[in-house]
């Protein structure tokens, strides 16, 4: 298996945590894409997606409509997308993915969250380098569908990357493709299971045993952070 699935596989529960902190956080992408788009999944791709990966972690449908509803509310404040990089402790670095009704609060927090476990806010583009955007999907292999063809259909689309294991797809590409990709798999009537843009580390190091318990409580301090979305690293 490639990096790219066993990173998918790892960090998708570190990232998000338990139920009561992951369906806010799924809510808050859910009202941006309708109020940027509208609350229409089949006229709002980014709708769909949101709404996609939300019922892949199993958010239930009244949470989801919900969600969709408060973008229509004339007191639904808007909502910023803002990035923070920064250093942990042992050499980490940190990609800090953010949405926020309140900016000064959330850098603030994170700032915070850093500094009191021995990190630090560094200035943003210090890590933009650093890290690979890509575009992830996963979904299950169609049976009596070949791996080696289905490759050959959607390299046209951007795909850089295709693996499988245990029936389960995972596809790979520059997150410029996310969304001739993501078409050209529905149109080959493949369910997607999950859609992402992730952040990659091109350089990851390895850390001790020990370290880690630094870094695990960094990394709850911010996934904790009703602000935070998504937090990558470098670590392998």
């Amino acid at each position: 298996m490639g990096r790219a699935f066993e990173y998918r596989k790892a960090s998708k529960l570190k990232r998000w945590g338990a139920m009561s902190k992951l369906f806010p956080k799924l809510g808050k992408v859910i009202t941006m894409a309708a109020k940027d788009g509208g609350g229409d999944p089949d006229m709002n791709p980014k709708l769909r997606t949101a709404i996609l990966n939300a019922k892949a972690e199993n958010m239930p449908k009244d949470n989801i409509e919900a969600a969709i509803k408060r973008a229509t509310e004339k007191n639904t404040a808007d909502m910023l997308e803002v990035n923070f990089e920064g250093k942990a402790p042992h050499g980490v670095l940190l990609f800090i993915e953010c949405a926020t009704d309140n900016n000064t609060r959330t850098v603030a927090n994170v700032k915070s969250i850093l500094s009191k476990n021995g990190g630090e806010m560094l200035t943003n583009g210090s890590l933009e380098f650093m890290f690979d955007r890509k575009a992830l999907f996963e979904f299950d292999l169609k049976e009596g569908v070949d791996i080696d063809d289905l490759e050959l259909e959607l390299i046209d689309a951007g795909l850089q990357e295709i693996e499988a294991q245990e029936g389960e797809v995972l596809v790979t590409a520059n997150f410029t493709s996310f969304g001739t990709l993501n078409t050209a798999i529905e149109a080959m009537d493949i369910e997607i299971k999950k859609a992402t843009l992730e952040r990659i580390s091109n350089a990851p190091i390895n850390i001790t045993d020990e370290q880690q318990v630094d870094i695990d409580k960094i990394l709850q301090r911010l996934d904790d952070d009703e602000d935070v979305q998504k937090v990558f690293s470098n670590l392998s």
